[in-house]
């Protein structure tokens, strides 16, 4: 059986055949495909390539890392240990000088990986000096790297490889990617959310729920975020997440959180552990939407996973009791179109939600001084818009748009990217 393709890979093909001007990163959170659809590209651009993958430490206390490679122009196996931070950097650099090799022996060039490239420490120091070393020398290699934890990878981008490299990014999966990859339906993706290495367990919802949490929430936390910044309270953001997740949907101060958490932290702390959390691809905050910048920023934040599976997993309902309670199906519905804005809009587009009084608009987006309204509607019942209306009058949006019950269907609305509703149909 042939295995699904997500349509990106078409964009990382279209990177690798260009000339190597440029390192390509691609990041994104875990449990979405990276190293598969590298691997995948890899097979179709008729080039040779490397793909090496920087383990886990084994232990703290050794400060051992290994370097498991797959040479793909061979398909040989090896296993290269590294000890300590001088070591590691050696075994980067003795990879790269072996791929140089081949890209000057190799008519078509050459293709190198390196898969989970923060696990090196300072690795964007070596790989500064080495790929401006390539440029000097119009060296054919175009070098690729992954990986999961976008605070390093964001860090040591900004600090060395400034105007080095092009991004892409990979997002949750879709309803349109688990449908035709998995047949979810709309009701199974909306409680089941987009984790591919989760769909074919979900008919054990025991076992869903311990591997969305094992393979992907606690390795979050702990290795992309408490290992790789500073926290002083752990405890506090750990519980800060499980409360966002089961409270997605919803508009909580810090404050209130706070008060929830019983926890000695300061509002300063809860909004910087939340951006910690959007950042690993877990769970975002909107701000509320107002003319000025200040205002946006002191506002109380709603609530919105990135993948309705995280707000399922930690509501404690099946997915017959999430059905059965039309108001919590109603908060996963409007998180899952919430969920679907965030992964699929472009860098210049972004999120809010927006409340005035009595009036309230789900989610509003903004490019550049055009605005688009949306209120989710889960009912096929007829329900009141005036939030709609009191908002087209005050900021005379683009567009305003019901999304569910009489106005565009969720299936539709979860099958376009966000950047579709700037354009005048």
């Amino acid at each position: 059986m042939k295995k699904y393709q997500r349509p990106i890979i078409s964009t990382i093909i279209k990177y690798l055949r260009q000339d190597s001007k440029r390192l390509s990163i691609i990041m994104g959170p875990r449990q979405t495909g990276k190293t598969t659809v590298l691997l995948q590209a890899l097979e179709q651009i008729d080039c040779p390539h490397s793909y090496f993958a920087v383990d886990e430490p084994q232990s703290e206390a050794s400060g051992m890392f290994l370097g498991a490679s797959r040479d793909l122009t061979t398909q040989s196996e090896e296993t290269v240990t590294a000890v300590g931070e001088e070591k590691n950097a050696r075994w980067l650099v003795r990879k790269w000088e072996e791929a140089r090799t081949k890209a000057v022996r190799s008519a078509r060039g050459f293709v190198l990986a390196f898969d989970e490239i923060q696990k090196i420490p300072n690795w964007s120091e070596a790989v500064k000096g080495l790929w401006d070393a390539d440029r000097r020398k119009e060296c054919p290699l175009h070098v690729v790297l992954l990986g999961s934890a976008p605070l390093l990878m964001q860090k040591g981008l900004g600090e060395s490889l400034v105007g080095r490299f092009e991004s892409i990014h990979l997002t949750h999966w879709s309803f349109t990617e688990m449908s035709e990859a998995f047949k979810f339906d709309l009701p199974s993706y909306i409680y089941f959310g987009g984790y591919p290495g989760a769909a074919s367990i979900t008919d054990d919802q025991n076992k869903w729920r311990k591997y969305i949490s094992d393979s992907f929430v606690q390795p979050n936390i702990n290795r992309d975020i408490l290992a790789m910044n500073r926290v002083d309270k752990p405890a506090l953001l750990k519980n800060l997440f499980e409360l966002a997740a089961s409270s997605s949907g919803q508009i909580l101060s810090y404050n209130k959180m706070l008060g929830q958490l019983q926890d000695a932290g300061n509002t300063t702390t809860m909004a910087h552990y939340l951006n910690l959390l959007s950042n690993t691809g877990l769970i975002t905050g909107l701000p509320k939407y107002a003319g000025a910048a200040h205002r946006r920023r002191a506002s109380s934040p709603k609530l919105n996973v990135l993948n309705t599976a995280l707000m399922s997993v930690y509501s404690g309902y099946t997915f017959e009791e999430a059905w059965a309670d039309r108001s919590f199906w109603g908060r996963l519905v409007e998180s899952s179109i919430g969920a679907h804005l965030l992964n699929t809009a472009e860098p210049d587009i972004q999120l809010y939600y927006w409340r005035h009084g009595n009036y309230e608009v789900d989610f509003v987006l903004e490019l550049g001084r055009r605005l688009v309204a949306f209120e989710v509607k889960s009912g096929v019942r007829r329900t009141s818009i005036s939030g709609l209306k009191e908002f087209e009058k005050q900021f005379k949006p683009l567009r305003c748009e019901v999304v569910g019950g009489n106005g565009i269907s969720i299936e539709r609305f979860l099958s376009v990217p966000a950047s579709n509703w700037f354009k005048i149909s």
